[in-house]
């Protein structure tokens, strides 16, 4: 995909996204980046070491009052994107969450004269206390392989600081941001 499809697929999926306050008030050094791993093809996903032994990965189907407790851990501002209707999905360790991801559905867009249905991983995170053992990116990994499993074409990154930690399971960086728009 080159920068200009990845500008129009960018626009269409967030439109006015810059001219968004919160987005205006952010400190002008700060980068993100938009990432992408297309799921046609079938390739396989790599598969990464996990050093925490006795953990389970699944939708969560628990209460909503435990997985904000989690989501708090990590950043308090997500709490508002996980409801009941979610699509939620986790890793348990001893009937504690320890790592949470939503599957979002991102619609179907136009890119290169063809539609395509985007979803992806999205306000993923890692309760302290269980980071850097590799739960984290094996639930995206195990996400993203459930949205190829669903039908869906590209698996779709927004708004991230960590493009090095997706990269691992093939991401791609696309567009890159700050305040002001996309960067050259």
């Amino acid at each position: 995909m080159n920068r200009e499809e990845a500008g129009r697929l960018f626009e269409q999926m967030h439109p006015g996204f810059f001219e968004r306050e919160w987005i205006r008030r952010m400190d002008e050094a700060d980068v993100y980046e938009e990432m992408i791993l297309d799921l046609r093809g079938g390739r396989p996903l790599p598969q990464l070491p996990v050093s925490l032994p006795g953990v389970t990965y699944g939708p969560y189907t628990g209460d909503l009052d435990a997985l904000h407790a989690a989501v708090r851990e990590v950043d308090e501002c997500w709490v508002q994107y996980y409801g009941e209707e979610d699509d939620v999905y986790c890793v348990m360790c001893e009937g504690r969450i320890v790592s949470f991801c939503l599957l979002d559905d991102m619609g179907v867009h136009a890119l290169g004269g063809r539609q395509v249905r985007v979803a992806g991983p999205g306000c993923v995170g890692t309760v302290p206390a269980y980071r850097r053992m590799g739960v984290g990116l094996e639930m995206v990994r195990r996400g993203t392989q459930i949205l190829r499993e669903r039908g869906y074409d590209l698996s779709y990154i927004h708004y991230t600081g960590v493009a090095h930690w997706y990269a691992k399971l093939g991401y791609e960086t696309i567009l890159r941001w700050n305040r002001d728009g996309l960067l050259p």
